[in-house]
Order: C-alpha cells, then sequence, then structure tokens
C-alpha cells in the first residue's frame, strides 16, 4: 500500500491539530492589524425621486444629478483595500415603485472593455461587469445580486447561507448599458416587487463591485476577506413608502408539443396549459400556487462521467424551485461554498443528507418526467423569522400512486449573523411508503474576526420515519471552518447517515457511513504576474458505522497559481483506498470485485481567462485505478468570433486497463450560439457517451421581449446506436412551443 493511502487518517488527524494550532497562533497577530477603511462600515443616503430616469443607459437624464453618489471603490484583488486602478462612480436614487442604480465605468484606454456575452441568461464572467449586492432585511444573512455587463446583458442570483449562491434564480428587472468614448455607462431598475423587504426599515445593506477580466481587477465599496456577501455590506438609508402594488404576479403559460417515439413510430401531440400566481401577502411573504406545471423549457442537464459506485448529484434548474430556495436551505449541506481554493471532495459526498431537494419532485427514478397537478408554497421572511412551506400533488406513475408532499423550514437569526432552526418532510414521490423527515440545524457565521478574518460553522441533526424501517434512522454532523481567501484556511467537519436513514424528498447517496474531512492550506497574493499561489492538503475519510473503510482519499495539492491574465495551473497528487463489499459492475461485463484497494493517481489543470477570443483548458489524471490503472483527458475549447456567435466543445476520455478487462469511455460535448440580440438567441446543444450510446440533441430557439415575457421553441432529439455498429437511429423526438406572460398588478 503506497505511503500516503496508508497514513491518509493520521494526517486527517494532523490537519485538524494544525488548524486549530495555526489559527490560536495567528491570533495575535490578527488582533493587532488594524481594519482598513474599505473594511469598516459605510452608509449612503439615497434620494427619493418623483420622475424616473429614461432607462437608456446613458446617465444623462436630469434627475441623475440629484442622485447619492458613491466613488470610493477600492481593489479587493489582486491585493484588497490598494487604490483602485480605474475610476468608478456610481448613482442611487428611487422612485415609489423601483430602485434606480446608475454606475460610470471609464478606462484610460478603453481597448481593455472586454464585452463578449449577448444572450440573455448565459454566464459573463469572462466579461466586464458591475454588481450590486442587496440585503432587503438588513439581516447580514440573506439577499440578491444584480449584475449587468457593457451589452446590457443581466444576471442575477440569491444569497443562502449568507455566502453561498443560487446562481440559477431569476428575478424580473431591466438594465441597459452604453459603450463610451470613456468606457461604459449603466443603468439598472430593480422593481419592489421583484424584491422581499421589511417596509418599517428605511435602511438596508447594500454592496457594490466591478470586475475587468483583462486586468484581473476585482473593485468593491465594502470588502472582508476579500468576500462580499451579506455579511459582508455597507448600508444605505432613507427608504420610505415603497409600493408593490397589489403584489400579485399571474404567469399563465402554454405549451404544444408534438412526439414521435422512433423513426417508424406514430406521432402524437398535446397542449399543455399552466398556471403560477405569486402574492406578496406582505413586503417580506411570498405565497405561489402553481397549477399544471411545465417545465418543458428548462435546460437539459449536463451529462456526467460515472465511474463509482454512488449516485451523482445533478443541480436544480427549474424556475418554480430556484423562488427563496435560499429559505429551503438546512445546515448549510453541499452548495456553492462561496470561497476560492474549494476542497477536492467529490460534490456528491458534500451533497450527501440533504433533507430536501427538489429534483425529488417531478422526475422518476429514470429521470423522466412525471406531471406534477398542483402545488403552493408560502415563503419568506417575518421579523427576525424565515419561513418556507411547500406542498405539491404529484401526479403517478409506473407503480407508483400520485402523491402530496409537503417541506416546511422556519429558521430564527440568532447572534449578528448566524441562525437556528429546523425542517420537515413528509411524502414520497417515488415509492407508496409513507415517509417524514425532522430536522433541526444551528449555522453560525462571524466575518468580523480580527485581522479581517471569517469562521464559520454549523450542526445539524435529522432522523426519518419510513414504514417498514426500525431504527437506525438517524443523521448528524458538523463543520468548523476558516475558509480565507488569504493566509491560512482550513476546516474540519463530520456527518453520519444511519443505515435507515431515508429523506424521501432529500438526497443520499450513502447510508450507514461516517464522513470525516479535513483542509489545511496557504495562499499568497501579490500584484504581480503570478496573483495567487496556493498549496494545501485535503483529506476525507468515510468509515462504515458498522466498523471498517468505506472510501478515503488523500489530496496534495502540491501547486495552484493564477497569473495577471488569469490563467491557471494546478498540480495535484492524490492517494486513494475503497473499500469494496459488493462486487459491483463498473462497465460492462467488468466486475469489480469485493475487496481493499489502494491506488494513487497524479496529474495537472491548465486554463486559459476566459475573455478570450479562444479559452480553453485541459485536465489530465494518470495513475492507478483499483487492481488497474488509469488515464483520464478532459479538454474543452470556447471560440467566441463576436458577440453573435459563440462555439465550444467539450471531451472526456477516461481509458481504464484492469486484469477483468478494459474499457474506455467517452464523453463529447458541443455547443453552438447564434445570438441575433440582446432578446432573440438560438443555442444548440450536443452531447453524446458511448456507455448509453445515445447522442442527445437540444436546440432552443429564445426570444425575451422583456423581462418576465419568454418564448421558446424547443426541440430534443436522441438518437442511439442500438446494435453498437455506430449506426445511429432515431429513438426518440419532441418539438415543443411555449410561450408565457407575467402579468404585474
Amino acid at each position: 500500500m503506497p505511503a500516503p493511502a496508508r497514513y491518509t487518517e493520521r494526517m486527517a488527524g494532523r490537519a485538524a491539530a494544525l488548524l486549530i494550532a495555526a489559527l490560536a497562533a495567528h491570533g495575535g497577530a490578527w488582533a493587532q492589524s488594524p481594519e482598513p477603511a474599505g473594511a469598516g462600515p459605510k452608509t449612503v443616503a439615497i434620494v427619493h425621486v418623483d420622475t424616473a430616469p429614461v432607462l437608456d443607459g446613458r446617465l444623462d437624464d436630469e434627475v441623475w444629478s440629484q442622485a447619492a453618489v458613491i466613488d470610493d471603490l477600492h481593489q479587493i484583488a489582486p491585493v484588497e483595500y490598494e487604490p483602485s486602478s480605474e475610476y468608478t462612480r456610481i448613482r442611487l436614487l428611487y422612485t415609489d415603485e423601483a430602485l434606480y442604480v446608475g454606475a460610470e465605468l471609464r478606462y484610460q484606454d478603453t481597448e481593455q472593455v472586454s464585452a463578449k456575452v449577448l444572450r440573455q441568461g448565459e454566464s459573463f464572467f469572462g466579461d466586464d461587469l458591475f454588481g450590486v449586492l442587496l440585503d432587503p432585511f438588513h439581516d447580514r444573512r440573506s439577499g440578491y445580486r444584480f449584475d449587468v455587463n457593457p451589452n446590457g446583458i443581466r444576471n442575477e442570483m440569491l444569497f443562502q447561507n449568507v455566502n453561498q449562491r443560487q446562481q440559477n434564480w431569476q428575478g424580473i428587472w431591466q438594465a441597459e448599458s452604453v459603450r463610451t468614448e470613456a468606457g461604459w455607462t449603466t443603468e439598472m431598475r430593480i422593481p419592489f416587487k421583484t424584491l422581499s423587504f421589511d417596509p418599517s426599515s428605511d435602511t438596508w445593506g447594500i454592496n457594490f463591485m466591478r470586475w475587468m477580466p483583462r486586468k484581473s481587477e476585482w473593485l468593491g465599496w465594502v470588502s472582508r476577506n476579500r468576500s462580499q456577501n451579506p455579511s459582508v455590506a455597507g448600508t444605505v438609508t432613507g427608504f420610505s413608502d415603497l409600493q408593490q402594488g397589489m403584489g400579485l404576479d399571474v404567469v399563465p403559460a402554454l405549451s404544444v408539443t408534438g412526439h414521435k417515439g422512433c423513426a417508424s413510430c406514430a406521432s402524437d401531440s398535446d397542449t399543455d396549459p399552466s398556471l403560477d400566481v405569486f402574492y406578496k401577502l406582505t413586503p417580506g411573504l411570498n405565497a405561489s400556487l402553481t397549477v399544471n406545471t411545465d417545465f418543458s423549457a428548462t435546460e437539459v442537464d449536463d451529462r456526467q462521467v460515472d465511474l463509482s459506485r454512488f449516485s451523482l448529484f445533478f443541480p436544480e434548474k427549474r424556475d418554480f424551485f430556484l423562488a427563496d430556495a435560499d429559505i429551503f436551505e438546512f445546515g448549510r449541506i453541499g452548495g456553492d461554498i462561496g470561497f476560492g481554493q474549494r476542497p477536492i471532495f467529490a460534490p456528491p459526498t458534500l451533497e450527501n443528507g440533504r433533507p430536501f431537494f427538489s429534483r425529488r419532485l417531478g422526475l422518476s427514478n429514470a429521470g423522466q418526467p412525471v406531471d406534477l397537478d398542483y402545488g403552493a408554497k408560502l415563503s419568506g421572511r417575518a421579523g427576525r423569522w424565515n419561513i418556507g412551506t411547500l406542498a405539491m400533488r404529484q401526479a403517478g406513475h409506473g407503480d407508483v400512486e400520485a402523491t402530496d408532499v409537503f417541506v416546511g423550514r422556519v429558521a430564527a437569526n440568532v447572534l449578528s449573523e448566524s441562525s437556528v432552526g429546523m425542517i420537515v418532510t413528509h411524502g414520497d414521490p417515488l415509492s407508496n411508503l409513507d415517509n417524514s423527515l425532522m430536522g433541526v440545524d444551528f449555522r453560525y457565521q462571524n466575518s468580523r474576526l480580527p485581522g479581517n478574518r471569517t469562521l464559520e460553522g454549523e450542526a445539524w441533526f435529522q432522523q426519518t420515519d419510513t414504514t417498514g424501517l426500525d431504527g437506525d434512522d438517524q443523521a448528524y454532523g458538523a463543520r468548523l471552518r476558516s475558509p480565507n481567501n488569504r493566509g491560512l484556511r482550513g476546516g474540519v467537519g463530520v456527518k453520519a447517515l444511519q443505515r435507515n436513514f431515508n429523506p424521501a424528498l432529500g438526497f443520499v447517496n450513502r447510508r450507514g457511513i461516517r464522513d470525516q474531512t479535513a483542509e489545511l492550506g496557504y495562499i499568497h497574493r501579490s500584484n504581480g504576474l503570478i496573483r495567487e499561489v496556493y498549496g494545501g492538503v485535503d483529506a476525507q475519510r468515510i468509515d462504515l458505522l458498522t466498523g471498517g473503510l468505506q472510501s478515503e482519499v488523500l489530496a496534495l495539492r502540491a501547486l495552484e497559481l493564477e497569473t495577471a491574465t488569469r490563467e491557471r495551473v494546478n498540480l495535484i497528487y492524490t492517494a486513494n483506498r475503497e473499500f469494496v463489499a459488493d462486487a459491483f459492475e463498473i462497465s460492462e461485463g467488468v466486475i469489480i470485485a469485493p475487496g481493499e484497494y489502494a491506488f494513487d493517481e497524479s496529474g495537472f489543470d491548465f486554463s486559459t481567462g476566459n475573455h478570450r477570443v479562444l479559452a480553453g483548458g485541459l485536465n489530465y489524471r494518470t495513475g492507478e485505478f483499483y487492481d488497474g490503472s488509469r488515464e483520464m483527458i478532459r479538454a474543452d475549447l470556447t471560440w467566441r468570433p463576436s458577440v453573435h456567435f459563440r462555439s465550444s466543445v467539450t471531451y472526456n476520455y477516461n481509458d481504464v486497463h484492469l486484469p477483468q478487462g478494459d474499457f474506455v469511455v467517452r464523453l463529447v460535448r458541443m455547443q453552438a450560439d447564434i445570438i441575433f440580440s440582446s432578446t432573440v438567441s438560438w443555442v444548440n446543444l450536443m452531447q453524446y457517451d458511448n456507455v448509453s450510446e445515445t447522442a442527445g440533441f437540444n436546440s432552443r430557439l429564445h426570444w425575451i421581449p422583456q423581462a418576465g415575457r419568454e418564448l421558446f421553441l424547443v426541440l430534443n432529439h436522441s438518437l442511439q446506436d442500438f446494435d453498437r455498429d455506430n449506426t445511429f437511429h432515431s429513438d426518440h423526438a419532441d418539438l415543443t412551443l411555449k410561450f408565457n406572460y407575467t402579468f404585474r398588478f
């Protein structure tokens, strides 16, 4: 057995001890560090106006001369609190109905402006952006972020668990941008109908950010530990008499779908009306109703390569479930951590133990759509309380009868940035068994430690009740992290899931285990050619509660660096141990026998800055794999010659050699986007893997005349090589025309 694998458990313990000792050793130095001006409290008084500016991105309306002005942004990267290299001026005002933000973003050399994305809904982190963070309850725990690029393309997200981000959330707001001789300008209109807030308070949390990718420079108004989130923000005062109208959104939709099962099969079609209604009972509490819920226009999942014996995790993409998704988060289990240098642990193990995972609804065990007849949701905030309830009726499918499900979540804000709460669920959409769950959690956050450091932690407990399962139905966990973005960072955690723990509305891919993790690393940042250097160790050991090892990984992250032009290079070495209790088929005809396996792997990652016309990356791993060997290559390339065209290709290749047999796994993903304007786009995606021998084609013509109104023409076509002779035949095809229109009252 290789030495690194032999000592993984000991290393994990040492990492935990080193973290605690190092934090203690740094305590004195932290206490002596004065707080930089950019980390301290900042306040701006907003101005109310009767006449709104014309939203054209130009900032030339007379009303902008009355606005509050902010121009003291500083660097967050590369060197936090250093003066910014370019000038930014922000203007704030509001009418009874909306918040208006205008920004002038200057460049000494306007050729450095990056603006390649023109399609609404596409990520544009490779472009220049200006962003606004809002914490309308001023509770330092939750909030919204709204970003815009120089082409006026919008992006929005929710904050959950303080620093985690739900980037698939969509809200209705407007923005326009204009390129100028001095750089670019932008105007945002954020309707109060889109936000939840406390009408009795005149104070919100607020922050601003600017990203300049060609300079690899990130600017902010307030920051700590190179981060901006609801707990790290300034304040805006002066709000009063904000109007949300009736607070009612009515969203009817109609979809017409034609189906064809195979090349020689008969065709059929159906017409499905659907209705979503959203009503603000109070400015902070939202009620919603959905009838005959339709997800036909939802983006398809990215295929994943699976060489493990455990379930994969696919994120939620459906709008209905993403609204107020932060309310239902529990115990800080999984999710986007929100800090750099994330641990290398497999995402499904981080998500393991979620009490509520909305993808359990509307999908069968095989991943096929299941009708949701109707549902209702009540979610939002009232004082210190965060409240979320969800009730849905799912149609029967296969041998599973129609099912009623319920989720209830409540949490109270405690201390300055922490919360304590509970969750209950009832119902099983994938079986006819009775199932319920109860859980309690405490989430701790302190972003104001001496030395500009952050400490977060959580503890949680869950118990399920399932027909036919008695006892051993609990799960519990705790974790402590210091996720600092400079200097020392690390964390330790443990969670245990008993063998009968069964959250029917949650996500579990391993049971009867104790999962222990430890991370320790150091980040050095500078303003030179090499902007960031990181080195560290991540360790994870998963033991069976009955005794003995299930999985173990020790990752030596020998060197991870990022240049001033955002090229990244990582060198990594991992030592793995796996105990296989039951034989499993890793590939057709290739069986991994029961036993204990130890294998090492090494490799590198390289990627270019995504602001380039031609950008890409290469990941390579080679080494032992169970009792054989594996070579893994993942390559991706994106070409964006203009704002009107984008193409990309991703290729995953695994070449596995085992005594039981050799096999190769290939996965190909190709995308070609034609963007006619900021309101009309045509996105084409093809995915193929040689395990299922299927090729899936998804084509989406998308028209957004304005936010909240959309038309989709979606083609899904699946082809399969039934005889595995490299000849593909049509398996099934669907063509859907869908239109939805939001009426706001």
